[in-house]
């Protein structure tokens, strides 16, 4: 999955839904939102599959938003207990992980993650980003800016808004850069080494779930290198934001992780027990398409570096 400067908060009433594609001969389908759409249709009987949603809402922003979403068959998962660790920040303890406090982990990071406003042809997509650079450079997946008319809102954690550019995007690697106006003293992300990463340790995900800023979420690495082409089985897959036909999904190795993500932090913070950002949260794994059932995506922060640097050459 993806304007006035208009503030985050309840919106219409309405939602605007994408047109549905008769060309198309894979089963993308709308996502609905969960915590702000209005009861589902009669679905027919629910066939033994399982659904891969890019964490993005489309739609008016905590109305109704909707998001794409790919069927794919994806096998066990394998998943591991971690044993907790205490990470120090600026000399300050961070939060015991084990115990579930991860306050200080949040107030180091929230300030480094943005909330993305993007209007489009179908109305309005919700994302999330991270500061790169004091002066607005702001990584984001590709999903979340596809189809932008004209320049996207940005929000930092303590509601100030700016303007910002698309520089670039990679829709394979579903990594885009954004380049906010006239920004200054912003607070870039710490950017760990995902390749470092072992499966059970915590990790703590940041973003704006269905338009609902600076929310956090912890878990898991509950599994590393999943190959996300690889998981429908070999069917073609489009990205969800696109309008061109015949365009496959985004491919890239994933961490895997059991910190809820959810429609709308795409493109946030995935961050260890130190609060360096390991990934970018991508996507979601949902057999009902309602919500994070402890399944979800992310690109290793190594590869969005690299991608970084090829766009803003």
């Amino acid at each position: 999955m993806t304007e006035n400067e208009s503030r985050p908060g309840p919106a219409s009433t309405g939602g605007h839904q994408p047109p549905q594609h008769p060309g198309y001969s894979t089963p993308w389908q709308a996502a609905p939102n969960p915590l702000f759409a209005p009861a589902p249709a009669p679905r027919k009987k629910a066939s033994r599959v399982a659904v891969l949603v890019s964490a993005t809402a489309l739609g008016a922003a905590l109305v109704g938003g909707i998001g794409g979403a790919a069927i794919v068959g994806l096998g066990s998962t394998p998943s591991a207990s971690g044993t907790g660790t205490s990470a120090v920040a600026n000399g300050q303890p961070v939060g015991n992980t084990t115990s579930g406090d991860v306050s200080a982990v949040a107030a180091k990071v929230t300030p480094s993650v943005v909330q993305v406003n993007v209007t489009t042809g179908q109305g309005e997509a919700v994302g999330s980003g991270v500061i790169l650079t004091a002066d607005g450079r702001i990584l984001t997946n590709a999903h979340v800016v596809a189809d932008a008319e004209g320049d996207v809102t940005i929000t930092l954690s303590n509601g100030k808004q700016y303007k910002a550019s698309v520089v670039g995007a990679d829709t394979k690697a579903d990594i885009a850069v954004l380049q906010a106006k006239d920004a200054s003293g912003l607070t870039p992300a710490s950017l760990g080494d995902s390749s470092k990463l072992v499966t059970g340790q915590q990790v703590v995900a940041i973003g704006s779930p269905g338009g609902l800023q600076n929310t956090v979420t912890t878990g898991i690495v509950s599994a590393l290198n999943r190959k996300l082409d690889e998981l429908s089985g070999g069917q073609d897959r489009r990205s969800p934001y696109s309008r061109t036909a015949n365009e496959n999904g985004p491919s890239y190795t994933a961490i895997q992780t059991d910190a809820p993500i959810n429609q709308g932090n795409s493109g946030g913070a995935l961050v260890d027990a130190q609060g360096n950002v390991i990934g970018i949260n991508s996507a979601l794994y949902n057999p009902a398409s309602t919500g994070s059932i402890g399944i979800g995506f992310a690109i290793p922060i190594n590869d969005a570096k690299k991608i970084v640097e090829q766009i803003v050459g």
